[in-house]
């Protein structure tokens, strides 16, 4: 399939400038069904053939959502600034998921292009029928887009992308496997500061507050109680406070995209939270309460998502909203550090609309965007 010729190992770090192979090039690296490694080349990835963008993140452990809770590897991929999905391959899907990047799809500025064979990737008859026993063609992406049993097109549509294949596409991996730390560190991700903090709250979360022994409350406590003396965080699992078998509360702001607001304080959330971090079926996971008390604007008001684990378009039965620059960090997911940057959805009770007038450099976007 011509891979020898393209390396696919780059070791790139963030903030590198890198350049997208040519279309050639891409397709020389994968099978008939348009993946390499088991991850998809999306048909939307085409369009950034030879432009010039720079990495994100590297991508060596994400959240897998699709039958694996737990973190998952991945080898030689990085995702690039300001490159999402736009869903249009997959029924309109609004999920707005960051793209993955496998190395050998990319190449360093001023790295010469590989050599390739046209017969690959041209359009006759015959060279169809010879690009069809040796490698992929646009074609095959496409068609990769939906379940096999599915490309028939009747009933309802079975969507295949990069994040419904992530179980095939990565390893498990434990969260005490020491060395994905130190590639958090190597690859420029995360700084070391935050390495540490983040263990050291994972420990103290494991082993103290959740150690099954009936101190929780107290541990909790002590934690808060640091925090405040350094002007940090409250514990961010905390459970909620509507009674058990009782309705969650909601609002209806009719936010608009580009809206200026502010996510409400922690405890103020809490109120509108189960006992399961639950509202309505949405989980207010820890990571979000990073953004508590600072201002955005709305993205988007999602409809449409792809279900990870079934690769069905699903609607959802109860308004939320996106926040632009709101995305999640990996302090507190599994993985530590997950390079993934999902935006988060949010309720529109635990927002609040901001005047024009009270913007600050708070609001400023942050990558990924």
């Amino acid at each position: 399939m011509g891979e020898s010729s393209i390396s696919r190992i780059l070791g790139l770090k963030a903030d590198e400038w890198v350049e997208v192979r040519s279309k050639a090039e891409i397709l020389s690296t994968l099978d008939k069904n348009g993946r390499l490694d088991e991850l998809p080349f999306m048909p939307q990835m085409l369009e950034y053939c030879g432009r010039k963008l720079q990495v994100y993140k590297h991508a060596h452990k994400l959240c897998c959502f699709a039958n694996r809770p737990a973190g998952s590897g991945m080898s030689n991929a990085v995702n690039l600034k300001g490159v999402h999905c736009d869903g249009q391959a997959y029924g309109g899907c609004e999920m707005r998921c960051m793209i993955l990047w496998k190395e050998a799809w990319l190449k360093r500025e001023g790295q010469p292009e590989s050599p390739f064979s046209s017969a690959r990737y041209g359009e006759s008859v015959h060279d169809r029928a010879t690009s069809e026993s040796s490698g992929c063609l646009e074609s095959d992406i496409w068609a990769g887009t939906r379940a096999p049993h599915d490309k028939t097109g009747a009933g309802e549509p079975v969507y295949v992308c990069q994040a419904t294949q992530l179980p095939q596409a990565t390893q498990p991996l434990p969260r005490w496997v020491f060395s994905q730390y130190i590639e958090d560190y190597i690859s420029g991700n995360v700084p070391i500061s935050k390495i540490l903090s983040g263990l050291l709250f994972q420990a103290y979360d494991q082993f103290f507050v959740r150690s099954g022994v009936g101190f929780g409350s107290l541990f909790r406590w002590v934690y808060d109680v640091f925090q405040t003396f350094r002007g940090g965080m409250p514990y961010p699992w905390r459970r909620g406070q509507v009674p058990k078998n009782s309705p969650t509360p909601s609002a209806n702001l009719n936010l608009q995209v580009g809206e200026l607001v502010r996510v409400k304080d922690y405890r103020e959330i809490l109120k509108t939270l189960d006992d399961k971090w639950l509202n309505r079926g949405m989980i207010f996971h820890a990571e979000l309460s990073i953004h508590c008390g600072k201002t955005f604007r709305v993205l988007q008001r999602p409809r449409k998502l792809i279900d990870e684990k079934t690769g069905k378009l699903m609607l959802l039965k109860n308004e939320c909203i996106v926040l632009d620059g709101a995305n999640c960090e990996g302090r507190y997911t599994d993985p530590l550090n997950c390079a993934r940057a999902s935006y988060p959805y949010w309720r529109e009770i635990w927002i609040e609309r901001v005047q024009e007038k009270t913007c600050s450099t708070s609001e400023k976007r942050a990558e990924p965007s």
